[in-house]
C-alpha cells in the first residue's frame, strides 16, 4: 500500500522537475536574448528615477563589477518576463490532473490572461507607482543632504516592486484555479472581504515606499482585483457545478 502511495507522489515530483527544467530553459533563452540589450533595458528601468533627480544628477556604482552584475540581473529579469507565457503554460499543464476534462480547454485563455495580467501589473508599477514613490524619496533631500542612489540599491528596489505588482495582478487567475479545484468559493470570498481589504493595505505597506499615496496606489488595485476575483470565482463555481454531474457520469461510463 505504501509503495502504491509513493509511486503517484514520485511521479508528480518527476513531472514537476521536468516542467521546472522547461521553465529554466525558457528563462535561459530569454536571458541570452535580453543580455544583448541589457544596457538599453537598464536605461529604460532608470527613467522614472532620472525624471525626479535634480539636474546633473545620476546613479553611481561603488564596486568595479557592480555595473556588470546589474546588466546580468536586468537581463535575467527580462528573461523571466519573456518566458512568462511558457511558465504559465507549464503551471497549467501541471495542474491539469486536478481539473475536469471539459475544463482543460481553458489552456490558451489561462496562458494569455496570466501573461497579460503579469505584464499589466509590472507596467502599472513602472508608469504609475514609480514616479510618485521616487519623488517622495528624492524629496527627503535637503541643502545639506544630497541623494546619491546607487545602481545596486535602485535595481534591487525597483525590480522587487515590478515583480510584486506583476504577481499581485495574478489574483483573478489564482482565484479561478482555487475555485475550480474546490478550495474556495465566492461565498467564502465575500465573507472574508474585510480581511482582504485589511490584507491589501498590509501588503502595500510592506512592498511600497512608506508614504500613504504610494501605498494606496497598490492597495486600491488589490481591492479592485479582489472584487473582480469574486466575480471570476462566481462564474468558475457555477461552471464547476454544472460540469460535475456530466464528468461524474463520464467517469462511471469509462
Amino acid at each position: 500500500m505504501m509503495n502504491e502511495d509513493k509511486q503517484p507522489f514520485m511521479a508528480h515530483l518527476e513531472e514537476l522537475r521536468k516542467r521546472l527544467v522547461v521553465c529554466a530553459i525558457a528563462i535561459g533563452i530569454g536571458f541570452i536574448f535580453s543580455y544583448i540589450f541589457s544596457k538599453r533595458l537598464f536605461s529604460l528601468l532608470i527613467i522614472p528615477l532620472k525624471e525626479v533627480l535634480p539636474p546633473d544628477s545620476s546613479l553611481i556604482f561603488t564596486n568595479l563589477p557592480e555595473m556588470f552584475i546589474a546588466y546580468i540581473k536586468v537581463a535575467l529579469i527580462a528573461g523571466i518576463i519573456l518566458a512568462i507565457p511558457v511558465i504559465f503554460y507549464e503551471i497549467w499543464m501541471f495542474m491539469v490532473p486536478a481539473l475536469y476534462q471539459k475544463e482543460r480547454k481553458y489552456l490558451i485563455p489561462f496562458v494569455v490572461a496570466s501573461s497579460v495580467l503579469f505584464l499589466g501589473g509590472a507596467l502599472f508599477g513602472y508608469f504609475v507607482v514609480f514616479p510618485y514613490g521616487f519623488k517622495f524619496f528624492i524629496g527627503l533631500a535637503t541643502e545639506d543632504i544630497q541623494a546619491l542612489p546607487s545602481v545596486k540599491q535602485y535595481f534591487s528596489f525597483s525590480t522587487r516592486l515590478l515583480l510584486a505588482f506583476g504577481l499581485v495582478f495574478e489574483l483573478p487567475v489564482v482565484v479561478f484555479f482555487l475555485t475550480k479545484i474546490g478550495i474556495i468559493n465566492p461565498d467564502l470570498m465575500k465573507k472574508n472581504r474585510k480581511f482582504a481589504i485589511l490584507g491589501s493595505f498590509a501588503v502595500a505597506a510592506i512592498l511600497t515606499p512608506p508614504d500613504v499615496a504610494t501605498q494606496a496606489m497598490m492597495a486600491l488595485p488589490l481591492i479592485v482585483l479582489y472584487e473582480i476575483s469574486i466575480i471570476v470565482s462566481r462564474g468558475a463555481y457555477k461552471k464547476r457545478k454544472e460540469d460535475a454531474p456530466a464528468n461524474s457520469q463520464s467517469s462511471v461510463s469509462d
